[in-house]
Formats: structure tokens, sequence, C-alpha cells
């Protein structure tokens, strides 16, 4: 019998999604086990990781795990924390790309600017924490956009005003 069937689908062990510590997988089961976090249940059918105690769903990219959001206000939260660990690593963000899968689920939590002189053409800007926002183009099968949910444009120094904190305003 060959051992490799006798692992999950990712492998006798894996990273935990939520604090990276390496957790093994329990023989002849779909299961991995962290001693912190509990059960996480690989899903052959769709790749996914689901996670048993809150139904909380990953995916991998590039041996990393994503989140996959079923709420806008997880993936709010998500783009926030990222944009505070660059401005702690001496950076700020210029835009956010958002995966094209949350552009319903995000729609209505985006800031719109709209021209302020009369003559201007109607076009609204999206904004998210004070930052333009795009959608991510239309992906293909194997793209990384089916799996991560956004990505940040980053240019060195620290914003002028630091405008993430209107999260928690």
């Amino acid at each position: 019998m060959n051992p490799g069937l006798q692992y999950p689908m990712f492998g006798s062990e894996i990273q935990c999604p939520h604090c990276r510590q390496t957790i093994p997988a329990l023989t002849l089961t779909d299961t991995y086990l962290c001693s912190r976090h509990g059960a996480f249940e690989a899903n052959p059918k769709n790749g996914e990781l689901v996670h048993l105690q809150s139904g909380r769903n990953w995916r991998r990219w590039n041996n990393e795990w994503y989140r996959q959001h079923t709420h806008p206000d997880g993936i709010r939260f998500e783009i926030h924390e990222a944009l505070d660990k660059l401005y702690t690593q001496g950076y700020r963000a210029t835009r956010v790309i958002i995966a094209r899968r949350y552009q319903e689920l995000m729609s209505g939590y985006l800031e719109r600017s709209t021209p302020w002189r009369a003559g201007q053409p109607e076009a609204t800007a999206a904004r998210l924490y004070g930052l333009p926002v795009e959608f991510s183009p239309d992906t293909s099968e194997d793209d990384c956009w089916e799996v991560i949910n956004f990505d940040l444009e980053k240019e060195p120094g620290v914003p002028v005003r630091y405008p993430y904190f209107r999260l928690f305003e």
C-alpha cells in the first residue's frame, strides 16, 4: 500500500492557517489537528481546508493559506491588518486590488468619491481606507486570483495621514 494514500490531500503535515505551526495529519482521515486551533478537514472535491469549529474555509497558493471570505467584514479586516503591517515595515499602500470574486460582496462597503465641479463626468472612484480600489482581471482555472483575496501596491515611506485607523472609529 502506498503510504501517501494514508494521509489527506495536502500530505502528512501542513502549517496551521491560524498560527503557522506545523501540524500533523491524522492517518486514514482527511483531518489535520492543531493543538491550539483544533481540527481542520481537507476537502478533496474543492481543494479547501475547513476549520471544523468555525466553518472557515482556506485555500493554498504557493504554500500559503488564504481564508475564503463570505462576509465583507472578514476581507476588510484582513486588508486593514495588511495595511498596518506595511506601515510598521516603513511602506505606504498606494492602491488595493481585490479579487474579482469579492466585487459583489464588497460593493456596498466601498467609499465613493464623486467629482465636485459641475460639468465633470460622473465617474466615481471606489476607495477603501482612503486608497483607490480595483478588482482583479478575469481569472483562469489556475490563476492566483482564484485563491488570494487582495494585493496591495506599495511604495517606501509612511502615509502623510495614516487613514487606516478609520475602521475602528
